[in-house]
């Protein structure tokens, strides 16, 4: 901590001017006003520096004293992150409520993890080994399902000269000691601090061709992510971005969740604190919050640790990233943070861009985008990682062409588009399968073949035509009725149906429907298809679609998506041996009386 203090020269909401520090540096963390409010310099001049504070500054007087600390906004980064649930700048919520109560008091320091609780710490290395940064030197079973991994932090690397038996230490206790070169012993703690607004270094990109599978029928078949991939939800108020991304947190098959809740209304993030923790994990059947980070900024906390909650929050996943593990950051959402930009960019005076966006809002929200990636991490082993990044834009109006959400179009590669139509007529997941798109379908369709059948990329295609077909007819249909149109087309718009009333339909609140296995998904659809091949093989028979219609199996079909998990793929089967035997005994019946207009091949 330095001796001299600046003092304040003015305030502007949450911009503060000061001067009396001339050896302040950018992106430093000063303690301002005699209520010591936690603030972040973001601009230097001559004599004057300007610093955001991450708290509210009504009291704040000019002449009031600030004091450089020295350090860049950092987090701490060890076993107690996972179930935490923080602020914008990494305090705990559940402490700061335990000192001030239900009203957060102003200037309150906390620490990010607990340095008073011991953890079970077993090492992996003996004294006498080399190791490098990255290097694994042991672990804690911090939750019944993730086993935090301590590593050696950047810049270290030498030899063990002492590492600790297995036991209890706090995050603070000195675990190992390495020699460098030089000579020099580093003390290593299961502890790492980081600055947020610097990644973490990594060996090299490692390409993304698997699935990010979140259980959700219309992503995963039409618009699939990729684990390290970026992605992208804008919609207009009430179609369903904050449920879509609750869907993603609680289904994605990522290790580690982060959700970040950036200037969201409170009753959604009230929502999801209360609900989470009562919420199990699918694969271990445990609380899901045992491998959730969650971080609260809402909408009436400082607009400034609104700007700091995306990098705290792609930090901490970029520490899990380092593990090896595979990382889903959710992020609900960049246009309230965007208007946090906006907002201090405009107290600072800077030339707006369009709407009023400061001209850096691109390289921004591209800065965020591209800290998420598939690695290899640091460390003498073949360790891979990634962080999924999926953001909620809320473009005003449901307008894409605003900048926020045109900015983001332009960096990620993954576009689920939410349609206020679909939404009002009760479609959910309400994406647009037409606007919406996917850029990882090459370099996922390998994986897809493998795992699910060499037919999936075909059936998708088809699938898709099917839809589009719709869309071209219902502009007819809304012209001359459905009863002009010719037998093969109403066939079309009945297949359509079927996919999308029976397959992309999908309940966020139904116990099974919840969630889809990428299998079930594929079964599901291939029946569907497979119905809608030989619909259209019928009726260029001469078989009416209304007599299509009664077969009893289109109820089995439309009951599929409730197929419980451990059991869909027999109740699947039999749908498609019935479906295979109604419509052979309908085409032997009409052959037999003579209404077929050829023979059945």
């Amino acid at each position: 901590m330095t001796e001299k203090k600046g003092r304040i020269e003015s305030i502007a909401g949450p911009v503060v001017k000061c001067s009396g520090l001339p050896s302040i540096r950018m992106y430093e963390v000063v303690r301002v006003g005699n209520q010591q409010l936690i603030g972040e310099v973001i601009e230097v001049g001559d004599e004057e520096f300007t610093a955001q504070v991450y708290e509210e500054t009504s009291g704040l007087a000019p002449g009031e004293p600030v004091e450089a600390t020295g350090d860049s906004l950092s987090v701490e980064l060890g076993p107690g992150l996972l179930g935490s649930i923080y602020d914008g700048i990494q305090r705990p919520l559940p402490v700061l409520k335990e000192i001030a109560g239900d009203f957060i008091t102003r200037g309150l320091s906390v620490d990010g993890l607990d340095k008073e609780k011991k953890w079970q710490f077993s090492p992996s290395v003996k004294a006498g080994e080399k190791v490098v940064s990255g290097d694994i030197i042991g672990e804690v079973p911090e939750t019944g399902i993730i086993t935090s991994k301590v590593m050696i932090p950047p810049g270290v690397q030498g030899e063990i000269t002492e590492i600790v038996g297995p036991g209890e230490y706090t995050v603070v206790d000195t675990v190992c000691k390495v020699k460098d070169a030089h000579g020099d012993i580093h003390q290593v703690m299961m502890m790492q601090r980081t600055p947020v607004r610097v990644g973490r270094n990594f060996k090299e990109r490692a390409p993304m061709d698997t699935p990010l599978i979140t259980g959700q029928r219309v992503i995963d078949t039409f618009m699939p992510q990729a684990k390290g991939g970026t992605g992208a939800i804008p919609g207009g108020f009430g179609t369903g971005k904050t449920v879509t991304l609750h869907q993603f947190a609680k289904w994605a098959d990522a290790q580690v969740v982060v959700y970040v809740g950036c200037g969201e209304r409170g009753n959604e993030m009230t929502e999801a604190l209360e609900e989470w923790p009562h919420l199990k994990d699918p694969r271990s059947g445990r609380p899901l919050m045992e491998r959730t980070v969650l971080i609260a900024n809402t909408s009436n906390m400082p607009v400034a640790a609104r700007e700091a909650s995306i990098y705290v929050a792609v930090t901490i996943a970029e520490y899990f990233r380092d593990q090896g593990y595979d990382v889903a950051l959710m992020a609900d959402s960049t246009s309230r943070w965007a208007e946090a930009l906006r907002e201090i960019s405009g107290r600072l005076g800077q030339l707006p861009s369009e709407e009023g966006y400061p001209a850096y809002l691109g390289s921004r929200l591209a800065q965020f985008y591209e800290r998420g990636g598939r690695v290899d991490t640091l460390g003498s082993d073949d360790r891979l990682g990634s962080i999924t990044l999926c953001g909620a834009v809320s473009p005003p109006g449901g307008d894409f062409s605003e900048p926020v959400t045109q900015a983001t179009l332009r960096i990620v590669k993954v576009f689920w588009a939410l349609d206020k139509d679909l939404a009002a007529r009760r479609f959910f997941p309400a994406i647009n399968t037409l606007t919406s798109y996917s850029l990882y379908h090459s370099t996922l369709e390998k994986w897809h073949k493998e795992h699910l059948g060499e037919d999936w990329p075909d059936l998708v295609k088809e699938a898709l035509a099917i839809l589009q077909k719709d869309q071209e007819l219902r502009e007819i249909v809304q012209l001359v009725g459905p009863d002009a149109l010719p037998e093969s087309e109403r066939a079309i718009l009945e297949a359509a149906r079927m996919i999308k009333e029976d397959f992309l339909t999908q309940s966020a609140l139904h116990e099974v429907d919840t969630y889809s296995p990428l299998g079930k998904t594929y079964r599901m659809l291939r029946v569907i298809i497979g119905f809608a091949r030989k619909m259209t093989q019928a009726v260029k028979l001469g078989v009416h679609v209304r007599r299509l219609l009664e077969m009893s199996c289109l109820d089995n079909i439309a009951r599929m998506k409730i197929a419980p998990w451990d059991s869909y793929e027999e109740q699947i089967d039999g749908v498609e041996r019935k479906m295979e035997r109604e419509f052979q005994s309908l085409l032997q019946e009409l052959s037999d009386a003579g209404l077929l207009i050829a023979e059945p091949i």
